[in-house]
């Protein structure tokens, strides 16, 4: 990806993503403290969870077509201005339940925004034999933030069982400003024509028909159902957490850890994909979550459980690069930024349903009931891949 961008835009490119992951990783699981803080219900807990999705879910596929007329940058200047506002909400009325909803829907329509550009970045220079390795590269930035995130909540929260929400959000706004200003070091080099490709009739090129593409129905419904798990991680674990007395930093840290082994799997992914092939690749790393989702839901020592959210990291890092590329090589130049965001809109409808879906079992059985409904959800994932070939 170094050699397509230049070493300075590449590393530009990865700063972003880092930087989005790590705002959206630290606001939200805060959002959920805060709202603890307000005592609501359960079932609210996944409502703010589906709020995140509700807004974005609108504004995915026009978003994708956008970032094909207007270039990748441009959006991810806006998308870094929206994140920048939503802390900034906030940190200065994020005190009910309804705000945290208002400021968590903007944090979403923001962090798409980057995301799309971003990916789009990669998708529009990256040459099609290092697609993989490209996108395991976007997604190990990713992930890093998604560690830091976490670790800024365990430095900020200490010891105690709920930490201090509002220097949380404070810390949000400052990260979200070197956000905006990471932005203007990215110079996406599109090779000549990709942009006239929209202008010549590419824009035709429907949501419908990229559907209609074999397989892309059922690998849009295993990306969704793998963000969405993650979602239900970040905000139920704190939950699980505070049901078996764990501090903020101890489930800050789980956090971290799930996101560290996420990276390890991310960096090593177009290598390892080579080798045994990204349907193999992919039905492993859905195993694993299985696995491991079905263990948190048990009571056992906090250092197994940290065992369990390296292995949960591992299985959840791989599915998401691995749709980003196969789409990304299936969708026709100058339409690509339309198929990627394709793929969000059907991850913000999972994330939609599926945390209000599971989030309901909260009510009943607790966080742990969660988790073993969320290992139900990814173990059926598994046959809808029956049949399908990604290699």
């Amino acid at each position: 990806m170094i050699g397509e961008l230049g070493r300075r835009s590449a590393t530009a490119l990865l700063v972003h993503s880092a930087l989005i992951q790590a705002v959206t990783f630290l606001v939200r699981p805060a959002a959920t403290y805060r709202a603890l803080e307000l005592e609501v219900p359960g079932f609210a807990l996944g409502l703010l969870a589906a709020s995140y999705a509700v807004f974005p879910l609108l504004l995915a596929v026009p978003t994708g077509s956008l970032v094909d007329r207007l270039g990748e940058r441009r959006l991810m200047a806006m998308g870094s201005a929206v994140v920048l506002a939503s802390s900034a909400f906030l940190l200065l009325w994020g005190s009910s339940i309804t705000a945290l909803v208002v400021g968590t829907a903007l944090l979403g329509a923001g962090q798409l925004a980057c995301v799309v550009g971003q990916q789009a970045v990669v998708a529009n220079n990256a040459a099609a034999s290092r697609m993989d390795s490209a996108f395991g590269y976007l997604t190990f930035a990713a992930s890093l933030g998604q560690a830091l995130g976490p670790l800024a909540i365990s430095l900020v929260g200490g010891v105690a069982v709920r930490p201090d929400t509002q220097a949380i959000f404070l810390l949000s706004v400052a990260m979200s400003l070197v956000l905006f200003l990471a932005t203007f070091a990215v110079s996406a080099k599109v090779s000549g024509g990709k942009r006239n490709v929209v202008a010549a009739g590419g824009v035709n090129g429907s949501a419908v028909s990229l559907l209609k593409t074999p397989g892309v129905a059922r690998a849009l419904a295993t990306s969704a159902t793998v963000l969405a798990v993650v979602d239900l991680t970040m905000v139920y674990l704190p939950a699980l957490g505070s049901d078996r007395g764990l501090t903020a930093a101890t489930v800050g840290a789980m956090l971290t850890v799930r996101a560290v082994f996420s990276m390890v799997s991310r960096l090593l992914l177009g290598r390892v994909s080579r080798k045994i092939g990204r349907m193999r690749l992919l039905v492993l790393s859905l195993a694993l979550s299985t696995v491991a989702l079905a263990a948190a839901a048990i009571p056992m020592p906090v250092w197994l459980l940290f065992v369990v959210m390296a292995v949960l990291g591992l299985g959840l890092g791989i599915g998401q690069p691995l749709t980003m590329s196969w789409l990304s090589s299936q969708a026709p130049p100058g339409q690509r930024g339309r198929a990627l965001a394709l793929r969000l809109a059907g991850n913000r409808v999972g994330q939609v349903i599926l945390p209000s879906a599971i989030g309901g079992v909260a009510a009943g059985l607790g966080a742990g009931g969660v988790f073993l409904a969320s290992a139900v959800v990814v173990g059926g994932t598994l046959l809808l891949l029956r049949g399908v070939r990604l290699d």
